[in-house]
């Protein structure tokens, strides 16, 4: 974001954290086994974040509306994340 602007400012960064997080789940990181994931997984998670926060930007969703869309998102490959270790053990 900095090299976009031009400047450093301390509170550009704020919010990223939070899609950075989705983007690691998306590519298959799993909570539960201490955030264990593989890096292509991560970079696919990254490119489908990206895209969506693109599409969702184009459509004008609201920025509330947003953050609950990705928290959907990460609640449901959590549960996916847990239905595949349950059926592992």
């Amino acid at each position: 974001m900095s090299s976009r602007i031009g400047s450093g400012q301390p509170g550009l960064g704020v919010g990223y954290e939070f899609d950075a997080i989705t983007a690691a789940v998306i590519g298959g990181a799993s909570l539960s086994a201490g955030g264990i994931g593989s890096i292509p997984g991560t970079i696919i998670g990254a490119l489908i974040i990206g895209v969506l926060n693109n599409i969702l930007d184009l459509t004008n969703v609201s920025a509330y509306f947003q953050q609950i869309i990705k928290g959907a998102i990460i609640v449901g490959a959590v549960i996916l994340d847990q239905q595949k270790n349950k059926g592992a053990k």
